[in-house]
């Protein structure tokens, strides 16, 4: 099974890149909804999480979202701590997810493939990025966070030059319209190196 890595800096557009291809049929799986679900639903997860962060790492029996970010947010060291515990899961439900799957390949959307080192693991690599102004916009609307709060986040990710250099293919994610021409050229890219092979 070919696995296509998906990634991108926040407000880049990811998920609506996601949909046009689950649109053309391709299986897709979100690490970061799954990390969010297993972060709910693991009771080994969730007492590692208490013991690294304490009793505030859930409040009213849920993820303290809040909570974590504020904590790891400057922290590289409890980020990795963090990852440690929740990135193990994620890779063995993903290979469970994978068996279930008979597409020609899948896409795994990952934000954080090459600043951990993951590009190994996947066949092929698109990253979305779009104007840094727009992707501002999109998460201010999105999350209601302030642009401050944005421009550390996106000057803690890796840049879109360095993210291009390392990718297969890059989709630009400022127009919808031409995002979903360059993902179905993108598509069919991809097949026909797979029936090549």
């Amino acid at each position: 099974m070919i696995v296509v890595g998906l990634t991108g800096g926040i407000g880049s557009g990811k998920t609506t890149v996601l949909n046009y291809f689950k649109s053309l049929g391709v299986p897709v799986y979100i690490a970061d909804d799954e990390a969010k679900a297993l972060m709910h639903r693991s009771k080994v997860i969730r007492r590692k999480l208490i013991h690294l962060f304490g009793e505030e790492a859930y409040k009213d029996n849920a993820l303290n979202k809040a909570f974590l970010a504020s904590k790891i947010f400057n922290d590289k060291g409890l980020l990795e701590k963090m990852n440690a515990i929740i990135h193990p899961k994620v890779a063995s439900h993903f290979k469970r997810w994978l068996k279930k799957q008979d597409a020609l390949y899948v896409i795994k959307e990952a934000a954080i493939i090459f600043e951990n080192n993951l590009e190994h693991q996947y066949h092929y690599i698109i990253t979305v990025i779009a104007d840094e102004d727009i992707r501002i916009q999109r998460v201010i609307k999105r999350d209601q966070s302030s642009e401050k709060k944005i421009k550390a986040i996106i000057n803690n990710q890796l840049s879109d030059a360095e993210k291009i250099r390392k990718s297969d293919f890059v989709i630009v994610n400022n127009d919808l319209l031409v995002a979903k021409d360059q993902a179905r050229k993108v598509h069919e890219d991809i097949l026909k190196r797979i029936k090549r092979k």
